[in-house]
């Protein structure tokens, strides 16, 4: 079996490489070359090649996302495409480090200290004992959530409390249709509430930095919420509805009563020490995230997202306030996300640089150029939603796709945030594919539910979400002066 699975990872390997020295050297028709009025330069060549190499072994998983975003700096700065220490400047440079840093110290003080249990439960104690109640708040409350915590760990403090509520009523894994709508509903709950700000989902700091570093256009954290909190509130009714009708629960209500709920939440112990701080901190953050504009006016500096992020994440290691060390934290801190997101933003930004991005867009995109705002909204979350079955991940579907987005929007004339945030808000909304983020892989390890079972609901789901955040989005776009 091992000797199988080696024999496949190295046939991936080959094959990638196969797929860089035929993209950038091997002789093609100028036709293909050339897209509109743009033509592939040879370093665009090259980049687009090492696009294509670390694309077949994203697809394959032939090895860790990370490392092969590291073998594709390495691949562009041995063809010189540029310096090795530009590559690696061009990503690991970026600020978008420490905002993930930060973010992730907040999740995991919320999560270890008991705050985070402690908010679900208090849902949980309003929804009552009917099951299509409670489906709604697990998505409820794992949207809300995620707007403020990343939906990775949105997703691992509500599948134990899913889980044991299921073992209680004695429900069985894959057999049980309240058990497959509920461990979905904790995925899809913070995949929803991630897109509503940028500190909910890794790839929405990707899209702002891209947008900041290509175009030299800042989103604020609040000009995010503008689009990101409506949207995000709009897919949560339909969640529910689309869970409903694919896995009617068995059962119409829990053993436990609705004053059972309540009183289990009424037994938690009051808030300690470490919740009391982990709440001010993150208040503190969300406050400073909320007054960017105000405080960057006021103390004439510039305030990006990243720094309030940093700020809450180093607040709670000031001697004394608490007592939860760095080596807990630390191993929540997911050092293999940041190092893919620093090593695609290098391979992003050199797919614009190269003027390969441009090209890019006339093949995928072209045909949209003539559209209007609103099919042009809706074709780009649709064909984003698509990708990112093939693309296996939401990360690297946002350093593939947000270049692109970009290249056509300059290269045509467009407005960029008209097609930019449909197109960012779409990247973290893997309804289909179980393996295109960890917060779908959490509940998915319960065995409550397969893959194909999440597939099938999340088809339909990914149509409704394209219809609806079409509406959205164009709403508050046209409100806001970009369409």
């Amino acid at each position: 079996m091992e000797h199988t699975r080696t024999t496949k990872r190295l046939l991936a390997l080959a094959g990638a490489v196969l797929a860089l020295l035929a993209v950038a050297y091997l002789p093609l028709p100028e036709g293909l070359l050339t897209a509109g009025e743009v033509t592939l330069s040879p370093a665009g060549r090259v980049s687009v090649g090492t696009l294509a190499f670390c694309l077949v072994l994203w697809m394959t998983e032939a090895l860790p996302f990370h490392i092969t975003g590291l073998l594709g700096m390495i691949a562009l700065a041995l063809q010189g495409t540029a310096g090795f220490s530009e590559i690696v400047k061009l990503g690991f440079g970026n600020q978008i480090i420490v905002f993930f840093i930060g973010v992730l110290c907040i999740s995991s003080f919320i999560s270890r200290s008991g705050l985070g249990k402690r908010l679900c439960l208090f849902v949980l104690s309003r929804t009552g004992n009917s099951t299509g109640a409670i489906l709604l708040g697990f998505l409820t409350v794992g949207a809300l959530l995620s707007m403020w915590v990343t939906d990775m760990a949105v997703a691992a403090i509500l599948m134990p409390l899913a889980k044991a509520m299921l073992e209680e009523e004695g429900l069985q894994p894959l057999k049980s249709n309240f058990g497959k709508a509920l461990m979905i509903s904790c995925a899809w709950g913070p995949l929803i509430g991630g897109i509503g700000t940028p500190a909910g989902a890794g790839p929405n700091p990707i899209a702002i930095g891209f947008i900041r570093e290509m175009t030299g256009v800042e989103i604020t954290f609040l000009e995010w919420m503008c689009y990101g909190v409506p949207a995000a509130l709009v897919l949560i009714p339909p969640a529910w509805l689309v869970l409903m009708a694919f896995f009617r629960p068995e059962i119409k209500q829990l053993s436990k009563t609705r004053e059972d709920l309540r009183r289990e939440f009424q037994q938690l112990p009051p808030p300690d020490r470490e919740e009391k701080i982990t709440l001010g901190v993150f208040l503190v953050t969300v406050a400073l995230w909320l007054g960017s504009d105000w405080l960057a006016g006021l103390l004439g500096i510039e305030i990006p997202t990243a720094l309030p992020a940093i700020i809450g994440g180093c607040l709670f290691f000031l001697p004394g306030l608490t007592r939860i060390p760095w080596k807990a934290i630390q191993q929540d801190v997911a050092w293999d996300g940041i190092i893919l997101t620093v090593s695609g933003i290098s391979l992003g930004m050199l797919i614009y640089q190269t003027g390969a991005a441009q090209w890019l867009s006339q093949i995928l995109l072209g045909g949209i150029v003539t559209m209007g705002p609103l099919a042009q909204i809706f074709v780009i979350i649709l064909m984003i939603s698509l990708l990112k079955v093939a693309l296996s991940s939401n990360t690297v579907t946002a350093t593939v796709i947000i270049p692109i987005i970009i290249a056509m929007a300059v290269g045509h004339g467009l407005p960029v945030m008209g097609v930019v945030i449909p197109a960012s808000l779409t990247l973290s909304l893997a309804f289909i594919l179980v393996t295109s983020t960890p917060t779908s892989v959490i509940p998915h390890s319960s065995g409550y539910f397969s893959i194909m079972d999440m597939a099938k609901a999340g088809a339909a789901m990914t149509l409704l979400t394209s219809v609806l955040m079409t509406a959205v989005i164009y709403g508050v776009g046209g409100i806001r002066g970009i369409y």
